[in-house]
């Protein structure tokens, strides 16, 4: 079940088990469940504080418990937690055996006083990338919380739970058997649902704050340059971001980021805030941008947060990426999350043996097509222009599969559901102004990217598709305010380049203070 290295690999983390933990297996005499064992077996091998037992009576066949051996706390996988959700497993045995979790003190203590039952249910893919951070977070809260329980539920083994329950889109998260949250969380989104004073704890530190020299609006690559190259000149640098790493996270494969042959988003974003972290930077994650107020007599720029805090710093450099564009159709908000979907690989694996369309024939599209062909029953590949406009390798790789159907000079009109789920989708023949439908069970979303602006209009200049107007030294129309990344008007929006720009962006910060 596991080679040589991960076997290695895992007896060397295992070692920092502190207290004995059981894995307790509820199997039966299927393939799915012998897979199981062998499993357990191997991994409880690599530690005497590891055990195992195959009498349990969970809801869910096969699955296994992960519990302290003094019965104090347990969470629980059904399913095969192997590719993404590996460390998943590796996390879970280490903090039920009393390893400490590596987050905030402040925020472990907001867990550990929760008070009730919370009773969590988490659907995932082995595919998605962003199941990972809710299952390691929500094995954490019931590592530290009796109160808390947690089973990872791999959608593609419980096939059957997933139809009955309408889960169209993972990580789908459940508790007390209500729905509780869609898409990547981490634990302080999670505690911040649970406990509505963690925010505004939060937003009274950050007012706190005296103002900074260059502060970073957005934590993806281009904000995460910044704050490195501005903070390596030793003056006082802040980084407030929604969620660092920026849409990174939701980036499967990167092959073309120069000198590395091939990543994964959620691991390069690691490493970007690992990186930051190497510095004196103040972090301040999960905070939203609601307005900028330039500056007055006393030369502070002042940005106001969601949370009701604000932050003032003399220079600041804007950051905050672009987001997935939507249709814009009747019914693509309806359906969002029961059939229109904009993660492939998260999501994918849902819509085994079913036909779906793909919205879009740039790189993103034709690839997202080439991964759905592997799982799915069909493919219907649409595009608004009479013309793809992928990378020519990817358009032979995509019209060599047998079950995808091309179509171009379309426009996506209206997506059609039964109230529960897609059911098709409407397009013009822009050739005929004919209308179509399409019968399919999923929609993929890939037409690109929207800069996220829209809290800044007004004191910047913004170009008509809404990014920001900068020059070759990334500044804006306002003194001492620069831009970096994917939310301005710089062409190619690739990592590499917002790094690049956000490197720029750090430099002219530094540059304006020492001459102003």
């Amino acid at each position: 079940m596991l080679d040589a290295a991960t076997t290695a690999q895992l007896k060397t983390y295992l070692a920092n088990l502190r207290t004995p933990v059981e894995l307790v297996a509820t199997l039966d005499d299927s393939p799915k469940s012998s897979e199981m064992r062998s499993l357990v077996e191997a991994v409880a091998a690599q530690s005497d504080l590891l055990s195992a037992r195959y009498d349990g009576h969970a809801d869910r066949t096969p699955s296994f418990a992960i519990r302290r051996a003094d019965g104090t706390a347990e969470t629980h996988f059904a399913g095969l937690p192997l590719g993404h959700e590996f460390t998943s497993l590796v996390l879970a045995l280490l903090h039920m055996g009393g390893h400490p979790p590596k987050e905030e003190a402040e925020l472990l203590d907001s867990v550990k006083a929760l008070e009730g039952t919370f009773k969590f249910e988490t659907f995932f893919s082995l595919s998605c990338q962003n199941c990972p951070d809710v299952i390691q977070a929500i094995n954490i809260m019931a590592a530290l919380n009796p109160g808390v329980s947690h089973v990872a539920i791999d959608g593609a083994m419980f096939r059957e739970e997933v139809e009955t329950r309408k889960v169209m889109a993972v990580p789908a998260i459940y508790l007390n058997g209500e729905p509780f949250g869609q898409g990547r969380m981490d634990l302080s989104q999670i505690m911040a649902k649970l406990d509505t004073g963690t925010v505004a704890r939060a937003a009274e530190k950050i007012a706190a704050k005296e103002p900074f020299e260059v502060l970073v609006v957005g934590g993806g690559p281009a904000g995460a340059a910044a704050a490195i190259y501005a903070a390596r000149k030793g003056i006082r640098t802040g980084v407030v971001a929604e969620r660092f790493g920026g849409q990174v996270l939701d980036t499967m494969g990167i092959e073309n980021f120069i000198s590395i042959q091939h990543t994964e988003g959620p691991k390069l974003a690691a490493q970007l805030e690992q990186h930051v972290r190497e510095y004196d930077v103040d972090i301040m994650n999960l905070q939203t941008a609601a307005e900028l107020i330039p500056a007055g007599a006393d030369g502070l720029h002042e940005i106001k947060l969601a949370s009701g805090a604000s932050l003032k710093a003399r220079t600041l450099i804007l950051s905050t990426g672009a987001r997935w564009r939507q249709m814009g159709v009747p019914g693509e908000e309806e359906y969002r999350n029961k059939g229109v979907a904009y993660c492939p690989h998260c999501d994918g694996p849902l819509y085994k043996g079913k036909r779906t369309a793909v919205i879009g024939g740039g790189n993103s599209g034709v690839e997202a097509a080439i991964d759905l062909a592997g799982i799915v029953a069909h493919v219907t590949l649409i595009e608004f222009d009479s013309q793809l406009r992928a990378d020519a390798v990817l358009q032979n790789k995509l019209r060599s599969l047998p079950n995808v159907e091309i179509i171009t000079s379309a426009l996506s009109t209206e997506v059609i559901g039964d109230g529960e789920k897609v059911q098709a989708l409407i397009y013009t023949d822009r050739n005929t102004d004919v209308s179509h439908r399409v019968d399919l069970d999923g929609i993929f979303v890939q037409i690109g990217l929207v800069p996220n602006t829209e809290w800044l209009k007004g004191p910047l200049t913004l170009s008509p598709r809404g990014e920001i107007e900068v020059d070759a030294h990334n500044a804006t129309n306002l003194p001492g305010v620069f831009a970096a990344g994917d939310v301005t008007t710089v062409p190619y929006k690739q990592i590499i380049v917002a790094m690049g720009e956000g490197t720029k962006a750090g430099l002219s910060a530094f540059d304006h203070i020492i001459r102003h």
